[in-house]
């Protein structure tokens, strides 16, 4: 049985990695914070900054799923997704522009995006009431990032860290569920016109409808579930890209259309009055 973290760990996690995001300097693991393999201890610690954030004025507009690859969940010894949340300032316009020194060490998933028209608060959803729920689909760009160093992250480094969220990018065109079928949908992500990533959506635990309900179930289990409105980024439906400042993606997913976002470039760094010759 993991021994609870004490609340002071939790505070000096999330001291660390608020303060990783404003100085833009990776910090150390923070699973050497808190008790070993305590989840539960590094929600905590994600929902403290997720408070400090909107304490500032931003704004929850939805959450992600994580670690839907298997692949993924093997290498953090997981067996189970993990969640985090998207705020309004997360948000990147189709076809936007990325600021040079924005993000970390920022990569590129494309998935599906759910637009829930009603709430989800049974404890025991299922597919049918994830359909129901749902307004539209859309393509989707999560650009995730870690404020930990080097990407060196267990289970509890990630979902302390917002589920090593960055920002993300939604398609503009809505597609009603009845026009599509989640399931059998084929993915593309190219980094300036080049692939580098493909999948389908039985890549994303089955479907992305199977991640919409697991997601539902773990929110209505805390007390703090799905609410019309709200985005859902269902998981990646393919391997991650590493982006670069200058790189360009586009995702096309068939049946739902193409979003796509880039990095600005590199900005030198101004000289000072005494370097100037």
């Amino acid at each position: 049985m993991t021994t609870p973290s004490a609340p002071e760990a939790v505070r000096e996690a999330a001291d660390a990695l608020a303060r990783a995001e404003r100085t833009g300097i990776p910090c150390p693991p923070v699973r050497d914070l808190v008790a070993a393999g305590d989840i539960v201890a590094a929600y905590a610690v994600q929902r403290e900054n997720i408070r400090r954030r909107t304490a500032q004025g931003r704004r929850v507009v939805g959450r992600k799923i994580g670690l839907t690859s298997p692949s993924v969940q093997r290498q953090l010894g997981v067996d189970r997704p993990d969640y985090g949340a998207l705020l309004s300032d997360m948000a990147v316009s189709d076809g936007g522009v990325i600021p040079a020194g924005r993000l970390l060490q920022p990569k590129v998933e494309a998935e599906v995006a759910l637009v829930l028209g009603a709430d989800l608060t049974h404890p025991e959803p299922t597919v049918a009431d994830v359909l129901r729920a749902t307004e539209f689909a859309l393509p989707a760009l999560e650009i995730v990032d870690s404020r930990i160093a080097a990407w060196d992250i267990s289970i509890v480094d990630t979902i302390a860290d917002n589920a090593s969220s960055g920002l993300f990018v939604l398609g503009g065109v809505p597609v009603p569920l009845h026009s599509v079928d989640l399931r059998s949908v084929r993915m593309t992500l190219t980094r300036d016109g080049e692939q580098v990533s493909e999948g389908r959506g039985s890549d994303c635990l089955g479907g992305p409808l199977n991640a919409a309900v697991w997601l539902a179930s773990a929110l209505a289990a805390v007390g703090d579930p799905l609410r019309a409105g709200d985005i859902v980024l269902t998981g990646a439906l393919g391997r991650m890209a590493v982006a670069s400042p200058g790189d360009t993606f586009e995702a096309r997913i068939s049946g739902l259309g193409s979003v796509q976002a880039g990095f600005g470039p590199d900005v030198p760094a101004t000289p000072q009055q005494g370097d100037q010759k």
